[in-house]
């Protein structure tokens, strides 16, 4: 399912970040995310997107 809906723990873990800084990353705009009833939430897609954005960046 292309639209998978991730938490702050299993985008921590797919990025290999601490919490901490995931959270840190969405909270300053940098990792693409949505509030849900004060919880985080990320789509695996925007999520991919955005990593692909990132090695671009590097270039």
């Amino acid at each position: 399912m292309s639209d998978e809906i991730m938490t702050l723990k299993e985008v921590a873990d797919y990025l290999k970040l601490a919490e901490k800084t995931a959270y840190r990353l969405a909270a300053e705009s940098k990792l693409p995310g949505f509030k849900v009833g004060g919880s985080w939430r990320f789509k695996r897609e925007d999520v991919l997107k955005w990593i692909e954005e990132q090695k671009n960046k590097a270039k």
